[in-house]
């Protein structure tokens, strides 16, 4: 095997159903981050570890993504694409396109925020005598994540997918990033649904192939829930020391507005009212005296006078009226 990965597969083609309403016109991976996609950051970092290759693994508004990422050129990289016509599972949509596999290939989540090792994951995989290197982080809840055991020798040897609080037996958890032989690909049916967690880790586990797990250093952040999409941009704002941990962007129009821990698109319209642990995106007019707090306002949504929202989630053109007070505001 090369000493650095050239190829890497980013899988984009999940519905992002925990996400609705804000992924009804918008795939997961576009969901923005301060104010970039988050497929961006997935590709730009793949790209800063030495990948020259992308391939996109596309499924759901695949058009969407086509037109922001393009022939890659704009990021440096050469990118291509690989369609579903039905859903295959994650596993299976990276069956579908085998035959444009290196021996040897990263695949990443489109969804996931993560500072990425790749160069120690490569180390770990051609020195582990395993066909699967997977990325691992720890976590505080790991119950919606796929947990990980390790032998002693660094070897996946337990794995359960979402278990219940009283099954959990490690904060290990399967972090979206693996490298992978191509011939593993063989042990994927073609034209059924079949996934990496349910379906081929398992297999690959009780065959003997062996899983090596590489425990991840530095950030990584999941974008399946609003609330994970919401904690993303608040920790980047922090991280960025903005004022009262906020960011703020070019185009805003604020007018006597408090704004804490939040962070606020291009084009939004605010008059006499406090944001406060909020993503409020392109175009959105909130009136005066609202108050929004752990809250994602979606693009040119219309928030009235005197509005009260706790832990909203609103759609791209949505309009709220004047004086309106959500359940969750008590």
């Amino acid at each position: 095997m090369s000493e650095e990965i050239q190829q890497a597969v980013i899988m984009v083609g999940g519905k992002g159903t925990r996400l609705r309403p804000l992924t009804e016109n918008v795939p997961k991976p576009m969901l923005p981050v301060m104010g970039i996609p988050c497929l961006e950051y997935v590709i730009r970092s793949l790209i800063g570890s030495g990948v020259k290759e992308i391939i996109l693994a596309c499924g759901y508004r695949s058009d969407v993504i086509s037109d922001f990422v393009g022939d890659g050129s704009k990021f440096g990289a050469d990118v291509s694409f690989a369609y579903e016509e039905e859903p295959a599972g994650t596993a299976g949509s990276i069956k579908l396109l085998q035959d444009r596999l290196d021996d040897t290939f990263l695949v990443a989540s489109g969804d996931v925020l993560a500072d990425v090792d790749i160069q120690g994951m490569v180390e770990s995989h051609r020195h582990g005598g395993c066909a699967v290197t997977m990325a691992l982080t720890r976590v505080d809840n790991p119950t919606e994540f796929g947990i990980v055991g390790l032998d002693e020798d660094g070897r996946v040897e337990r794995f359960r997918e979402k278990p219940p609080p009283e099954e959990v037996f490690s904060d290990l958890v399967n972090a979206g990033i693996y490298i992978m032989d191509r011939d593993v690909m063989d042990r994927v049916p073609a034209g059924v649904m079949y996934d990496f967690s349910k379906d081929l880790f398992p297999d690959v586990l009780s065959n003997g192939l062996g899983i090596r797990g590489h425990i991840l250093q530095g950030f990584w952040m999941d974008i399946g829930r609003p609330s994970d999409l919401l904690r993303a941009n608040i920790s980047k704002a922090a991280a960025l020391g903005g004022e009262g941990h906020s960011h703020v962007m070019d185009g805003v129009q604020l007018r006597d507005v408090r704004v804490l821990s939040s962070v606020v698109h291009p084009g939004v319209k605010a008059e006499a009212c406090v944001i406060e642990g909020s993503l409020i995106l392109d175009g959105t007019v909130i009136g005066e005296g609202s108050h929004i707090i752990d809250s994602i306002i979606g693009r040119k949504v219309k928030i009235g006078k005197g509005c009260k929202l706790r832990g909203a989630v609103l759609a791209d053109d949505d309009s709220i009226p004047d004086g309106y007070v959500s359940e969750t505001w008590a």
